[in-house]
């Protein structure tokens, strides 16, 4: 008798499926080279355009600065691409040189002094020698970090970058520690908004600032990849809901108390008076849905009262403090 199983028989059903492919006709398979081909040549094209574009722009104002004599395309019948951005980078490099010396540090003192006696020129000059040495400095926070908070409210997320630490009059009137976040817009990041958010309620993320600026001016459309473990990709960091069991009392020295829902004053006191109605016999379903709103009416209202309660009791301390 014998033991050898029998050759497995393919399916001639299941081999067809598999052999089977969409068959695209040709305009499909032109409309889909066509749009191959734009992924490959637009992002080239557009890029030393770009460069291109600035190329230019810096010979048309260096190089008419060159004297004749000393300029190569003078002797030249054809002009010569990038000689003014050349020339640009040589000469903010020899001024960098001269400035580390002594009588670079002179010069440099003597004109500072010359612009800041001037009214309106000191503070054009002075908020911008600040932004680039701040940008600048070796060991500068700006734009190094991004990072995610939650704006314009709770469950709403948004990529911000650091830009440094919050310090003076902002940071001595909160009692937490503050970070200075940029808010970018999209797609122009260059416009956005100022934040002063709390470190502890600041999400750090792993991508890097030109990855999170890609996926800002596209719209989310790139989106990077998480440079995480898989370990911690699987664990969420935050989430929106730990805040819904949290409920504003009043107003209280300009700083709202918080307290879990179901804890307010009088709600167990009102819970222990009530007694455990029986939902009567003929009262249908739409009629116990219908008590909602009313009852969802009292929790506004009850909550505004808090407020002006609040309120009052503010204005009350800053007129005993005024008298």
């Amino acid at each position: 008798m014998s033991t050898e199983n029998p050759a497995p028989q393919n399916n001639p059903k299941s081999v067809n499926d598999r052999a089977k492919k969409p068959v695209l006709g040709f305009g499909q398979r032109m409309r889909a080279y066509f749009f191959a081909g734009i992924l490959v040549v637009a992002p080239i094209s557009i890029t030393f355009y770009l460069a291109w574009l600035f190329i230019v722009f810096v010979d048309s104002k260096v190089t008419p600065l060159i004297p004749v004599n000393y300029n190569p395309e003078t002797y030249l019948p054809f002009a010569l691409p990038g000689l003014g951005l050349v020339i640009l980078v040589l000469a903010l490099t020899l001024t960098g040189a001269l400035t580390a010396g002594f009588m670079g540090r002179l010069w440099k003192r003597i004109s500072e002094d010359m612009l800041a006696r001037m009214p309106v020129i000191r503070n054009i000059y002075s908020a911008l020698k600040q932004i680039l040495e701040t940008v600048f400095a070796d060991h500068s926070t700006a734009f190094r970090e991004a990072v995610l908070i939650e704006y314009p409210r709770r469950g709403i997320w948004a990529v911000g970058f650091i830009t440094g630490r919050t310090e003076g009059e902002v940071q001595n009137t909160t009692e937490e520690e503050c970070i200075n976040i940029f808010l970018p817009t999209t797609p122009n990041p260059t416009s956005g908004f100022l934040l002063f958010v709390p470190k502890k309620d600041l999400i750090p993320l792993s991508m890097t600032v030109e990855e999170a600026i890609k996926m800002v001016i596209s719209g989310g459309i790139v989106t990077p990849p998480d440079h995480r473990p898989l370990e911690e990709q699987k664990i969420p960091l935050t989430a929106a809901h730990v805040y819904e069991e949290i409920d504003i009392i009043r107003e209280k020295d300009r700083a709202p108390v918080l307290v879990p829902k179901g804890s307010r004053p009088g709600d167990k006191k009102d819970q222990e008076k009530k007694p455990d109605a029986k939902p009567q016999a003929g009262k249908s379903k739409t009629g116990a849905e219908s008590e909602k709103p009313a009852d969802k009416q009292d929790y506004q209202l009850s909550r505004a009262l808090d407020l002006l309660r609040g309120l009052a009791l503010l204005s009350g301390k800053m007129v005993t403090t005024t008298n």
